[in-house]
């Protein structure tokens, strides 16, 4: 019979993380994926303790792909007014589109306000509570884990009211849907990658560990075909450096890429592409595994020199 351990809470926090601004947030800074993952966001770190007038919020980060502001606000205590005060004025002094709020227990008068702000706020502002918690097997080492208490209200359900009056938006969201169910069931890949949110978009995009570029996948209806790129934001020396490995880069990852420095524009664009029948279900998992496998070799081939 298999021997089972038992798991079990470590109540004290501050005895892995002593103090919060000097342990826990660069803890946090360094190993953001852990928050990301659960909270569905591929988060950059941009800056740990960064003024907001007289005041320092302890990350300021952004999403990858959407460069939408994040701020995260770090309490190794109970919720409190003060810190609810913080997050309010750190989001606006920053212009923060999303506001993550990391504390060890979450009282139910501030889960009902962080609920109200959901509710009430413009849609583009999303408001996460989270719980940090730590848990050990016996003498094992120590595992975090984070615990969403509130968050932005059902983001699904919401589009699926917007689009049901179009179904090319409809058919968008569950292409989205269906690739994140089967492509993160493969290890590999979700060991490359961080889930994000399907949407109505014809895009997804994927954090390749640099805020200068990233991956992004089209669906192109109008041609019938797929497109995996490297997106390079505004960087053309970056590109040229790319370039100058080209033979090398298609080597490693055995591909041929169509290079678009795009010169009349600020961004550049490094392409491959196929045809696929988008509107035949039955073939979505076949363009899955093409989408899989082209993110992967891309990711590979390209990272040594970004």
């Amino acid at each position: 019979m298999v021997k089972l351990g038992s798991l079990k809470e470590v109540k004290d926090l501050r005895s892995v993380w002593p103090h919060e601004a000097l342990d826990f947030t660069p803890w946090l800074a360094e190993n953001i994926d852990f928050l990301g993952e659960t909270l569905g966001l591929d988060i950059a770190v941009e800056e740990t303790e960064s003024s907001v007038g007289s005041f320092n919020v302890d990350i300021l980060a952004f999403e990858v792909g959407t460069d939408r502001k994040i701020i995260i606000e770090n309490q190794l205590e109970d919720t409190n007014h003060d810190h609810l005060g913080k997050i309010i004025t750190y989001a606006s002094g920053k212009d923060a589109d999303i506001i993550i709020w990391v504390v060890k227990h979450a009282r139910e008068e501030h889960k009902a306000a962080i609920e109200w702000l959901n509710n009430h706020t413009d849609e583009k502002i999303e408001f996460f509570l989270c719980e940090i918690k730590l848990f050990r097997i016996g003498e094992s080492q120590i595992a975090p884990s984070f615990v969403i208490v509130e968050k932005p209200n059902d983001w699904t359900k919401e589009i699926k009211k917007i689009t049901t009056t179009n179904p090319t938006q409809q058919q968008r969201l569950e292409y989205w849907q269906a690739f994140n169910d089967y492509a993160f069931q493969n290890a590999e890949f979700a060991k490359c990658f961080n889930k994000r949110k399907p949407s109505t978009d014809h895009w997804m995009s994927l954090s390749i560990g640099s805020s200068a570029c990233h991956i992004d996948i089209s669906r192109i209806q109008k041609r019938k075909m797929l497109e995996v790129e490297i997106y390079i934001n505004e960087d053309k020396e970056l590109f040229h450096s790319l370039y100058s490995n080209k033979a090398e880069i298609e080597a490693t990852a055995g591909l041929k890429f169509d290079w678009r420095e795009l010169p009349e524009r600020k961004a550049s664009r490094i392409i491959i592409e196929r045809k696929a029948d988008l509107d035949n279900e039955n073939e979505w998992f076949q363009q899955f595994e093409w989408i899989m496998s082209v993110c992967m070799k891309m990711k590979n081939s390209f990272k040594k020199y970004i």
